[in-house]
């Protein structure tokens, strides 16, 4: 269970990350990263992101070099935030696909794997 401590520094760097985020990626265009949920330890030590890439084709290629300039990152998020933490957390970033996997999961319901293609019109009348 988080503390509103824990509470309040998450959503901070939610906060920080996603305007970072946003003026990164505007000279990319066609891709859109939005940071949706940031969780941190218990000692405030470790940051985890998680990212949501669109589109989605591009998220393991744009990960592994949001993870290659996680220094700049963290620097940047520093600047940003010197006045409200002492330390700043260790960053990790990773793919939030809970979107695909809602998506694959609407669209399950709305076509099950037993059902045909057939409209129930064409059935013959007995």
């Amino acid at each position: 269970m988080e503390t509103t401590r824990q509470n309040k520094i998450s959503r901070l760097l939610q906060k920080e990350l996603s305007e970072i985020f946003l003026l990164q990626t505007k000279s990319m265009h066609g891709v859109l990263v939005s940071v949706s949920v940031v969780r941190i330890s218990p000692d405030l030590s470790v940051a985890r992101a998680y990212l949501s890439i669109f589109p989605s084709g591009k998220a393991e290629e744009l990960i592994a070099n949001i993870n290659n300039n996680m220094r700049s990152i963290r620097y940047e998020l520093g600047t940003r935030v010197r006045h409200q933490l002492r330390i700043i957390p260790e960053l990790k970033f990773f793919v939030d696909d809970s979107l695909d996997y809602m998506e694959k999961i609407d669209g399950l319901l709305k076509h099950p794997a037993g059902e045909t293609s057939q409209s129930t019109d064409e059935t013959p009348q007995p």
